[in-house]
């Protein structure tokens, strides 16, 4: 084994507590907690506590929840567990507003409702009965549930809402109703991104649209759930704009083995799973740093060291781990590490038993290890201060996203050799290329699965997928792009865990880009027009079309195209019909200010065509022309039947004609979402090969941007040399030894001239000397950083180099060395030194003062008090104080 160690001659710890505090989320600090079972007895005992079993909610469906029935049983012990999960939470509440209240909650359900308080009542048949029965589903969610035009939330969710979202309680901080907030429609995804950016998960309730009978309560169901990094989707395919999709946040579990420490990753979004065995303490603590993860498990198999004699934590092993776990929140569990986490993940996200997860771990075998910790932060793979980002000089200024987190993820889990070779073969390709390249459509790969899983994806999101199938069958049809592409499938595979050959990736994208192609308008094609009028204002017919035309192609809905141009032929006679004569009517009259007016509007809020007018009815009825027309005119009323206003008027006939139109129209966008959802079910079945072409072109720019800024800096592709395993290999073989000729500092430009270069051979040992201030930091981060350069196939900051297949490399550095402020640790600590002494004059300075300011002025003061309680002489004082000055001049204090 070759192993790759830097160490500084004077030794010291990192600042991982600064690092710490700058990777961890502000907003929040996250606590374990257990309760203990003498807490669990007295809140049974203490509160009477009752639940309520109903019927179970399918989810997505639309049919009406029955009524809940009452029941006398106290909550089980799973149910208070989240009662207390939900009342540490509260804790750290700090708003006055959602202090007042939290003190109006009683914590005897799931809710956290007092049954005393108005609308506070958990009978059945009542919307908070509704309610409860979806929070027992999920009982750690804050719950939205649709009423009307607002997003309601109720009792412990209503303080969160006040807290976090920036909302205000319903009906002010009255003490005599239960806690209620919430937010309008439109302002839905804004609260959600709230929400979900402190950590919480939302549930969302929705109403059945439709028409209802008298006296009943709307039909309810669960429409979907917002998660940090998977936001809510819900009729996202009927809207033309993109979603903001985050990357998405794993569950992790952590477990002890034989090997070392076990890391488990579970994805719901992407259904997926990865394991990673034999990890070092420092390499977990890494992995936790730079992983922003929606919950954590520990797995009991850590409360004891390997050898069983002491608690986990206590002395030595598992120190580190412990110290970054203790400060966040986690949950234990046992049983066997992989299954029952993904347990706990079907039960956190409300998933059924027979839902399936993919392994995708790939093999470790022949692999480089994790970087550490210390190793991580000094050579800037994570943002560390004073340190100088190694991402920034790796990739272009104008290149971030997912092809940055791909060039992260792979410095911190070098690859083995066999796809490092592929990468740097990759790379020199690239660096030859002479033909165009590609724009490289980057989706993410969770945003693909999510949109198509719940059919969910828009035409936007649609065309973008062909654009990358697109740019994949281009690489194909091109010479010299092909070996590029044949190239990415091993590097692709790593980084998903799927294995596809060749030909079937080029035919399944033929396939699912000709079959996007059939359905979907693309951009230039302009093959169905808005319905147009001369006497309709055209913003009318914008708002009402504009949100399905477009879509799919008109092949596909020709009967309904036809259906909606007929009714609009219609509604535009009809207008003419109607109103048009009064207008003509208007303008004859030439009458002064204050006479008739009348035009042909566009209620926006109604979307209705009425007519909008004043004084235009005759006073003497002549049968004039326009007056039969005035006659038929009705006051415009709304769709509850309130009048409109008193210069809105319409016909019975316009009124028909309008109603006919939006029949038309509402039977076309629902055609058209209708084929949209059907072509997101048939993406379904190929979404493996969509998954990996994201994956593949993200790696593909990403590689093509190093290239590109390689060259700019004049670095160079290493030679790699890789390491036999075979004890007959002697281990300080020269042919497998690293030979660096013109390093310099890979935060140096080098094609600016103002690098130092260094040649570097080394076989074994080396003890490196020099003054301070001389260098020797930067040696060692140069060394540390073109060895990870290499060994995971990126160029190097030299002239040339030959790198083996190292197993590992650590870098320890002197805390307190900052080469981004050119300065060394001998620097940094002469400058705290001068601080120091600096600070230690200024103290000295200010007793002088406070001396002068004690003889000169307080002891004359005291003085004369003294003689005036006495009665003595104020001479007497004045002879003394003249002999004390003199003094104090000689003698200069």
């Amino acid at each position: 084994m070759y192993w790759l160690a830097t160490r500084n001659a004077v030794v010291s710890f990192p600042r991982w507590r600064s690092l710490s505090l700058l990777l961890r989320s502000p907003a929040r600090t996250y606590t374990s907690f257990r309760p203990s079972p003498t807490l669990l007895y007295s809140c049974r005992q203490l509160e009477q506590i009752c639940c309520f079993k109903g019927q179970k909610v399918l989810k997505g469906s639309s049919k009406p929840t029955k009524k809940l029935k009452a029941s006398s049983d106290t909550l089980n012990d799973k149910d208070l567990s989240h009662l207390l999960w939900w009342k540490e939470r509260l804790k750290i509440c700090r708003k006055p507003s959602t202090v007042q209240l939290i003190k109006r909650l009683t914590y005897s359900n799931l809710l956290g409702l007092d049954v005393n308080l108005k609308n506070g009542s958990l009978k059945e048949g009542t919307l908070n009965s509704e309610i409860l029965q979806f929070k027992s589903r999920f009982p750690r969610e804050v719950l939205l549930c649709r009423v009307g035009d607002f997003y309601e939330a109720i009792g412990i969710d209503a303080c969160i809402l006040v807290e976090y979202a920036g909302l205000n309680p319903f009906g002010g901080l009255r003490s005599d109703s239960i806690p209620r907030a919430g937010c309008p429609v439109v302002n839905l995804r804004q609260t959600l991104d709230d929400l979900t950016r402190n950590g919480y998960s939302v549930c969302i309730v929705e109403e059945v649209q439709g028409p209802t009978q008298a006296r009943s309560r709307k039909g309810r169901f669960i429409s979907g759930h917002a998660h940090p990094g998977s936001p809510y989707v819900f009729g996202l395919v009927g809207v033309d704009h993109d979603l903001d999709f985050p990357e998405p946040m794993p569950v992790v579990g952590i477990s002890r083995s034989a090997r070392g420490y076990c890391i488990n990753l579970v994805l719901e979004t992407m259904k997926t799973y990865s394991s990673e065995d034999g990890l070092t303490e420092e390499a977990l603590v890494t992995k936790l740093r730079t992983c922003r993860y929606h919950h954590l498990f520990l797995h009991t198999s850590l409360r004891n060291n390997s050898s069983g004699t002491c608690r986990w934590g206590e002395f030595g092993e598992g120190g580190l781990l412990w110290g970054e776990c203790s400060g966040r929140q986690f949950e234990w569990f046992e049983g066997n590490p992989v299954n029952e986490l993904l347990l706990k993940v079907k039960e956190l996200y409300g998933l059924d038993d027979d839902v399936a997860f993919r392994n995708v771990t790939v093999s470790s075998e022949n692999r480089p290890q994790p970087l550490t910790l210390g190793t991580a932060t000094q050579i800037g793979a994570i943002p560390t201060e004073g340190i100088p980002c190694l991402l920034k000089v790796l990739l272009p200024s104008n290149c971030t996203g997912l092809p940055v987190l791909y060039i992260r993820d792979l410095l911190l889990n070098p690859p083995a050799y066999e796809i490092a070779s592929k990468i740097q073969a990759t790379c020199k390709l690239m660096s030859n290329v002479t033909c165009s390249i590609p724009e490289f459509t980057c989706v993410s790969s969770a945003k693909l699965v999510k949109l198509l899983e719940q059919r969910e994806a828009n035409h936007i999101e649609f065309c973008r997928i062909k654009n990358l199938l697109d740019d994949i069958l281009h690489m194909n049809k091109n010479s010299e792009l092909k070996e590029i592409l044949k190239l990415l499938m091993d590097p692709t595979w790593v980084a998903t865990g799927l294995k596809i050959d060749f030909e079937t990736l080029v035919t399944e994208c033929e396939w699912a880009s000709g079959r996007i192609g059939e359905m979907i308008s693309l951009d230039g094609e302009s093959d169905q027009k808005i319905s147009s009028s001369s006497v309709i204002p055209s913003d009318f017919f914008e708002d009402m079309e504009s949100s399905w035309k477009g879509r799919v192609k008109r092949i596909h809905i020709e009967e309904e195209l036809a259906q909606l141009q007929s009714a609009a032929e219609a509604l535009s006679s009809t207008v003419t019909e109607d109103f048009l004569p009064i207008i003509s009517r208007i303008k004859a009259t030439t009458a002064p200010f204050g006479g008739p007016k009348g035009e042909i509007l566009y209620a926006r809020e109604h979307e209705a065509v009425w007519f909008k007018g004043k004084r235009f009815a005759p006073s003497v009825w002549a049968g004039t022309p326009g007056e039969e027309q005035i006659k038929q005119l009705k006051p415009a009323a709304d769709s509850r039947g309130r009048k409109v206003g008193e210069e809105w008027f319409t016909t019975m006939k316009v009124e028909d004609a309008l109603m006919r139109y939006h029949e038309a129209g509402a039977k076309a966008k629902v055609k058209v979402l209708e084929l949209l959802r059907g072509l997101s079910f048939e993406m379904q079945y190929k979404i493996n090969v969509l998954v990996f072409a994201s994956m593949l072109l993200v790696i593909a720019k990403a590689l093509f941007a190093h290239v590109s800024e390689g060259r700019r800096r004049k670095w160079v592709f290493p030679t790699l040399a890789k390491s036999h395993r075979s004890k007959d290999v002697k281990p300080l073989d020269e042919a497998y030894g690293m030979e660096i000729i013109g390093l310099s500092p890979y935060w140096f430009d080098v094609a600016e001239g103002s690098a130092v270069h260094n040649t570097v051979a080394m076989q074994s040992l080396f003890l490196l000397t020099g003054p301070n201030g001389g260098g020797k930091s930067s040696l060692l981060r140069s060394i540390c950083a073109a060895a990870l350069l290499g060994i995971c196939g990126f160029m190097v900051p030299a002239e040339s180099a030959l790198i083996p297949q190292y197993d590992s490399i650590m870098l320890h550095m002197k805390s307190y060395d900052s080469p981004a402020d050119g300065k060394s640790s001998f620097q940094m600590k002469f400058a705290e030194e001068q601080k120091q002494q600096k600070g230690l004059v200024l103290l000295v300075a200010l007793l002088k003062l406070l001396t002068k300011l004690v003889v000169w002025v307080l002891y004359p003061l005291i003085c004369m008090e003294y003689l005036r309680c006495h009665s003595i002489p104020r001479t007497l004082f004045t002879k003394q104080w003249e002999q004390y000055l003199l003094m104090a001049k000689q003698n200069q204090h």
